[in-house]
């Protein structure tokens, strides 16, 4: 009996430590796909997880860079939610191919609907042009919940190389490849942006989250604990 009762302990302390290496990883606010061309229009999408188990997320507002402001932003609409663009005034005018930028959304903000435990949202926004001199774009969120608690996603990384507490959503810019289908959503973006923006898709397949591949780790480990318990108890009858 003593025997069981360690194999039991052991098991339970894997258990815990395989849920505290996967669980944090999941409950990001993150930007899907994570990267898109510089210089190019793209179609992201905020995902929003909820981390509570006692509460329901009801309001999500995402911050614009205004030192990289975006001129053209639209939303897809959410059925639950309402959404609430705010275009500010830019601290200084922006140069750009369409002429200098004053104004540009600064904010958007998602309320009404509602996420509840072991739930997550996503909300999808279409923008452009993307900077071409810079590798990230942040998007600073405020995640409200239904009790009250506001949690703000704005950390960036720390120096060591190890993930914040609560990091900023990032969407990274890679250099344009230059093909014809890429230049064709470019010229083509001129003339409708009086209306919006024509938007590029990404050709970049989503990779698998490193919080799913820590979390496919950790169930391993749990299955091969759960063998050797089972091993040693059938060992230990057999010579019984």
């Amino acid at each position: 009996m003593s025997f069981i009762r360690r194999a039991a302990t052991v098991l339970a302390a894997a258990t815990a430590l395989t849920a505290g290496l996967a669980l944090p990883a999941l409950a990001h606010v993150s930007i899907t796909p994570g990267t898109a061309e510089q210089g190019g229009f793209t179609k992201v999408a905020f995902r929003v997880p909820n981390e509570r188990d006692n509460a329901s997320t009801t309001k999500v507002q995402v911050s614009f860079p205004t030192d990289h402001p975006l001129a053209f932003v639209s939303v897809k609409p959410v059925p639950g939610w309402d959404v609430k663009v705010t275009e500010g005034k830019l601290p200084k005018p922006v140069k750009t191919e369409y002429g200098d930028l004053e104004e540009a959304v600064t904010t958007v903000v998602w309320s009404g609907g509602k996420i509840n435990p072991g739930e997550f949202q996503e909300f999808e926004v279409s923008m452009g042009q993307l900077p071409k001199d810079v590798d990230s774009l942040t998007f600073p969120t405020k995640q409200t919940y239904s009790g009250g608690e506001v949690v703000e996603w704005a950390d960036a990384p720390k120096s060591d190389g190890t993930e914040a507490e609560h990091p900023v959503p990032t969407l990274k810019l890679v250099p344009a490849s230059g093909t014809d289908e890429h230049s064709a959503a470019g010229a083509s973006a001129a003339p409708v942006a009086a209306t919006g923006p024509s938007v590029a898709p990404v050709a970049a397949a989503e990779s698998v989250s490193d919080g799913t591949a820590r979390l496919l780790g950790g169930a391993g480990l749990v299955v091969g604990i759960i063998g050797v318990v089972v091993g040693a108890l059938g060992l230990r009858r057999r010579t019984a």
